[in-house]
């Protein structure tokens, strides 16, 4: 089965992407506006880009109605973000963040989200979250209905006991993170896994010199 995605409704597009590339990361944003209005919102059409320069894309749709969601206006207007990774113990909160409230309204604060002072940019960071950070505008690209961000990270925050600040080992497992799934309501935990080293051609090489002559 085939679809020719020139002949589908960015709907049906949108339909067959998202219930297909999981699971997925959720980039949750909080952004303040020049006027100084908070916003929480969750993004899961989102992933990190690169370390030199270390980058994160979040690909933001607009509302129905054509205008720009809060949280791509703010970063447009300021050049300032924080992404914070979504725990299961606050999936809950996450998800009431992606109501569909009035523009400008405080989703911080009607799903009663601690906050604490970023170390380098202004919008807050929420206090629970197991990793935030702080984004500063590398590039915004406009792409149809929606706007794709790349942000620098500028600064990293881990929950303490999760990373070794020496070696930098992450206990991945420990942040308990949630993902993305499919159709309206889907979430996935990490609690099935599987191992399976990167192969080195030097070493498959010898493994199987001689058995193709």
């Amino acid at each position: 089965m085939d679809f020719d995605f020139a002949t589908l409704t960015p709907a049906e597009r949108y339909k067959l992407l998202g219930s297909s590339i999981t699971p997925r990361p959720i980039a949750w944003i909080t952004t303040q506006s020049a006027a100084g209005l908070r916003n929480a919102a969750p993004f899961s059409f989102f992933n990190a880009m690169g370390a030199n320069p270390p980058l994160l894309a979040i690909g933001i749709m607009q509302r129905p109605d054509g205008s720009l969601k809060d949280t791509a206006a703010n970063i447009l207007e300021t050049g300032e973000f924080v992404v914070h990774l979504v725990s299961e113990a606050m999936a809950h909160a996450m998800n009431l963040t992606c109501i569909d409230a009035p523009a400008d309204y405080d989703e911080i604060a009607m799903a009663a989200l601690e906050t604490e002072p970023s170390t380098q940019v202004t919008p807050p960071r929420l206090a629970g979250a197991p990793v935030a950070m702080e984004c500063r505008l590398h590039q915004a690209i406009p792409a149809g209905t929606s706007t794709i961000v790349l942000g620098e990270v500028l600064h990293f925050h881990i929950a303490d006991g999760l990373a070794d600040p020496e070696r930098l080992h992450v206990d991945t497992l420990g942040l308990d993170l949630v993902a993305r799934m499919h159709g309206g309501g889907w979430y996935a935990r990490q609690t099935d896994l599987f191992d399976m080293p990167r192969p080195r051609f030097e070493d498959w090489k010898a493994a199987h010199e001689g058995k193709d002559s």
